[in-house]
């Protein structure tokens, strides 16, 4: 079955935005009074913003609202977005969607970032005309590891399983793709940590190991 459909997550795939995301973590954890080691912090990637607040709430025996701790942190967020120089694309990622466009290969974005995040990034970097859609999985019912992202993702490109691939860089959502039985390739990027990529089907660290000459032997 030939490659039809590619299946982008956003966050340490798409832009660098990891960093800015844990700064802004870390900025409501010291204004809620939370220590987050390196070790719990690791188990947030790839999940929504909603469920991890609902966990610390737990947690930690907060006592404000899930929504306060959000608001808090999106305000951090977007202060760094939109003053953070070094705030960018990942390396490659922008040759390797416009090369999937080019060979008539859908792509769809399957994010747990908010929507407005996902908005945020695609109208500063222009990425809307190469994608026939777009998911948060902030707008699910249930955030990665649950496989529900990718499969509504393959159902918007009209394309089954077989036919697409999943590009995920965090342990969270290889799993998810893992359980939608999808092809998954995980992207080891230098600013996502302690993830782990053994149910991936293959691992990458360069995006030119991603163009279809290279994986199209996956697919025949």
């Amino acid at each position: 079955m030939p490659l039809k459909a590619v299946l982008f997550d956003m966050d340490g795939v798409i832009v660098d935005t990891e960093p800015l995301h844990r700064k802004a973590y870390f900025g409501m954890f010291d204004y809620y009074n939370m220590t987050v080691d390196d070790a719990l912090f690791s188990t947030f990637t790839g999940r929504t913003t909603d469920s991890v607040c609902l966990e610390l709430i737990e947690r930690f025996n907060i006592q404000a609202d899930k929504y306060d701790l959000i608001k808090k942190k999106r305000d951090i967020f977007k202060v760094l977005f939109d003053n953070d120089p070094e705030f960018d694309l990942i390396p490659g990622v922008k040759k390797l969607i416009q090369h999937y466009f080019d060979n008539d290969i859908k792509l769809v974005l399957a994010s747990s970032a908010s929507s407005i995040t996902i908005e945020m990034v695609f109208e500063k970097f222009e990425l809307d005309p190469y994608f026939i859609g777009k998911i948060s999985g902030a707008e699910l019912k249930e955030s990665k590891p649950n496989p529900e992202i990718f499969l509504k993702a393959a159902s918007i490109a009209n394309e089954p399983i077989e036919n697409c691939m999943v590009i995920e860089d965090s342990t969270n959502g290889i799993l998810a793709s893992h359980r939608a039985e999808i092809f998954c390739a995980a992207y080891k990027s230098e600013h996502t940590l302690q993830q782990d990529y053994a149910l991936a089907n293959i691992l990458v660290a360069d995006f030119k190991d991603l163009e279809l000459e290279k994986i199209s032997q996956y697919f025949n």
